[in-house]
């Protein structure tokens, strides 16, 4: 039994210190240290305090008598498990700690030290905390062998240890791996005389972190030297082969060349004071690399940017603005479009009259097939200016349009100067297409705010590219800009925009194009004879309303190319040319028709209304359905509708009930019902108030058994007191109707103003009624009430 206090043989220790669990060697020179292991191990077998001593370290390592003051208060009871006896008057002798003891008083005699002794009290403290430092520890120590594993010296000591601490208490896993991670002697002095064990447990985490971190740093930096030198090493090795090479092929380095050829380039460009300085210091700098660096490779690409953008003005291209030719170069290249032509060479002409005028930012706005991109075509071959596109779907990255810093691998300019770069000219017209396709602000910057200071006439002389690094002169670039929609585009890059809207075509107007434009072009292409192909108007429009709904002509040209394409194969074949293409052999090429009048084909029906609806693509029917079953006066909405669209669904339903009996309702019969109201095509998002007085009508219809007229569409945003309000893209919508056989459709009177926007063919083919109440609405929907069948 271990004794708890007394009187024992101390041994102290000058420069070790020992910890419970620990077995060490220690070399005795002292004659007390000697007489102390003697005494311990002639006590009899029967003693308990057979082979047990103090063991203490001194506080000063010369002191030779050390006294109490002169040891640390807090020492460790051991045992002495052998003893080798050396040298006369020398001793080797192992000792294993046992446990912490508080050294009380020493007792000095002529050639003997017994120091009086009391337990140490350990606490665990936080038990949960302890058992986590443990565990932290143990995972220490594992990175720690991991770093240490260098030889088998220390890859033994380290998987002892593992095997050590796998299975122990918190106190005597910080006392193991305190001592066998080599900590100074002031730290393990310090982890002795803590007596809270997770505290101890803290102690050693912190310190074996240190010793950690240092092993990592010292682990890298061997890495990076190696591979450092392999690397140069190879190089110096391929480049002294390749110079032996071209000494035997009788060539002379080249090196120099390129590097010469690319100043001489610089030098001829017409730089700014800014970009000149840049590329002579960057010239002096690739001088001095070595030219198969991968430094090197980044300057040269930089400096070649620098030679190819055009600078001055040499590389200006000046204006041929010829006002007549103008005209009749975006007649015969564009159909229609009266309005956008007559802005376009306002533009022109005022460019003519004041060459250094800044002009306005075009924005050109519509459906898509509408020419948008080919009027900026357009605007440059009028100006005599070369044409430049930069699409910007999708970009989400704010370094896409500005560049990236040339610190990053990879860097690469900003679309702006690569467009510029392929241009060739200091005043391009720069087409910015799919402008409202821009990324929204997150993480990675604002695509739409990079913009701003190259579209800001006051601030684009200049223009800071991230690559480049200095300033560019983007104020003689023409800048027109495309979109399908405004709506994306942020406020404050709108503002910096002329907006032109390019509205869908009417079916006249597309076979217009179709025979004009696209048939001659698509014979051309597919190389048949001008005029072998006869497609009279009658297929044209056949094509136009049973194949390609659309409000622009891209759908168009593609099914022109294809029944053209069966002409060329048949032709190709040896069949006879000039055969007509006729409306037979559309289903014969193109399939079954994918479009039909189905509005026209419908009966009159009890709940089922046919509204307006506007796109970026165009316009578009929306039909609204209303149904009652037996209930509690419950509503239910769907087919994927936006917030807008409820709340228009409610007031609609708000104002049937509050006006039930003028509609002819029963109040009871609402009471005592749930009304379903669906928006058909449910896959596809539906937002905005213009579908009010449709869903008024569905509910009206539903909830008196009268029919809706199905050859009659309508929009209009309702209000609770049964009026109706006027709304937008009354254009696109009226197209629609026209496109789907609709003969009549209601508008709101506020909307009167946007009749002359709507072309005359489609004027004469529909009817417009323009209603200020729900009344009105109803009297032009509604039919009367079948009578019943008995």
């Amino acid at each position: 039994m271990r004794p708890r206090a007394g009187v024992l043989p101390l041994l102290p220790l000058r420069t070790l210190t020992l910890l419970p669990g620990l077995a060490q060697p220690v070399e005795l020179g002292r004659a007390a240290s000697v007489d102390a292991v003697r005494r311990a191990r002639e006590r009899g077998s029967d003693d308990p305090l057979q082979n047990l001593v103090v063991v203490a370290t001194q506080r000063d390592a010369m002191v030779e008598r050390p006294r109490r003051d002169d040891l640390h208060p807090i020492g460790v009871l051991a045992e002495i498990t052998q003893a080798l006896q050396g040298m006369p008057g020398r001793m080797t002798a192992v000792v294993r700690g046992i446990e912490r003891v508080r050294i009380l008083d020493v007792e000095v005699g002529a050639s003997r030290c017994d120091a009086q002794f009391q337990r140490a009290h350990e606490t665990m403290g936080d038990p949960t905390l302890a058992y986590a430092y443990t565990g932290a520890l143990q995972d220490l120590v594992k990175q720690y062998e991991s770093l240490q594993a260098t030889s088998s010296k220390n890859r033994t000591r380290a998987q002892a240890l593992a095997v050590l601490l796998a299975e122990r208490a918190p106190a005597t896993v910080a006392d193991l791996a305190a001592a066998h991670v080599g900590l100074e002697h002031g730290e393990i002095v310090d982890i002795l005389h803590e007596l809270q064990i997770s505290e101890r447990l803290r102690k050693v985490i912190e310190f074996l972190s240190h010793r950690v971190h240092v092993l990592q740093v010292r682990r890298d930096l061997d890495r990076h030297v190696r591979e450092h030198l392999s690397r140069h090493e190879q190089e110096a090795l391929l480049r002294h082969k390749l110079r032996a090479i071209r000494s035997e092929l009788g060539e002379a380095e080249e090196d120099e060349h390129w590097i010469d050829e690319l100043e001489q380039r610089i030098g001829l460009a017409e730089l700014t004071a800014e970009a000149r300085a840049l590329a002579d210091r960057e010239l002096g700098r690739l001088r001095r690399m070595n030219p198969q660096s991968g430094e090197a490779t980044i300057s040269r690409t930089w400096l070649e940017l620098v030679a190819d953008l055009p600078w001055g003005a040499s590389q200006t291209r000046p204006d041929v603005v010829d006002i007549a030719a103008a005209r009749d170069l975006l007649e015969r290249e564009h159909y229609g479009l009266d309005k956008v032509k007559k802005r376009l060479i306002e533009y022109l002409g005022v460019r003519k009259l004041a060459p250094g005028k800044r002009g306005p930012i075009l924005c050109l706005v519509g459906p898509p097939g509408v020419g948008k991109t080919s009027l900026g075509r357009s605007i440059a071959s009028a100006l005599g200016r070369k044409f430049v596109r930069a699409s910007l779907g999708g970009v989400r990255d704010d370094a896409e349009i500005r560049g990236h810093r040339r610190t990053y691998v990879g860097a690469l300019p900003g679309r702006i100067l690569q467009s510029m770069r392929r241009a060739g000219s200091t005043n391009p017209v720069f087409l910015l297409d799919e402008i409202d396709k821009l990324a929204a602000p997150d993480l990675r910057g604002d695509p739409a705010g990079a913009l701003l200071e190259a579209l800001d006439p006051e601030q684009n002389a200049a223009f800071e590219d991230h690559y480049l690094g200095c300033g560019y002169d983007l104020s003689k670039v023409i800048f027109v800009c495309t979109a399908n929609d405004l709506g994306p585009i942020p406020v404050v890059l709108r503002d910096r925009l002329e907006i032109i809207e390019l509205t869908g075509y009417t079916i006249a107007e597309k076979v217009a194009i179709a025979r004009d434009y696209l048939v001659p072009r698509a014979i051309a292409e597919h190389g048949l004879a001008a005029g072998a192909v006869p497609i009279s108007d009658d297929v044209l429009e056949a094509l136009v309303v049973l194949y390609t709904r659309e409000s622009g002509v891209r759908n168009l040209q593609r099914e022109v190319e294809a029944l053209l394409r069966d002409t060329a194969m048949s032709m190709a074949e040896g069949a006879a040319t000039g055969a007509p293409i006729t409306v037979e052999d559309l289903a014969r090429v193109l399939g079954p028709a994918r479009y039909h009048d189905e509005i026209l084909d419908k009966q009159p029906s009890v709940g089922t209304a046919v509204g307006l609806g506007w796109t970026p693509v165009g316009g578009r029917l929306l039909f609204v359905e209303a149904a009652t079953t037996p209930g509690d006066g419950h509503v239910r909405l769907t087919g994927r509708l936006g917030e807008v669209m409820r709340e228009s669904a409610e007031t609609a339903l708000s104002l049937v009930r509050s006006r039930a009996e003028s509609f002819g309702i029963d109040r009871m019969f609402l009471r005592d019902r749930d009304v379903h109201v669906h928006f058909p095509d449910g896959g596809v998002p539906k937002d905005g108030p213009s579908g009010g007085i449709t869903v008024t009508t569905a509910l009206v219809s539903t909830l008196t058994g009268r029919p809706v007229r199905t050859d009659l569409a309508m929009t209009g945003e309702i209000t609770l007191r049964g009026k109706v309000l006027p709304i937008g893209g009354v254009r696109e919508k009226v197209l629609a109707a026209h496109r789907a056989g609709i003969r009549d459709v209601v508008l709101p009177h506020g909307n009167r103003k946007d009749e002359p926007e709507i072309p005359a063919a489609v004027r004469d083919g529909v009817t417009l009624h323009f209603v200020s109440g729900i009344d009105e609405v109803l009297a032009l929907a509604l039919l009367e009430r079948p009578p019943a069948d008995a």
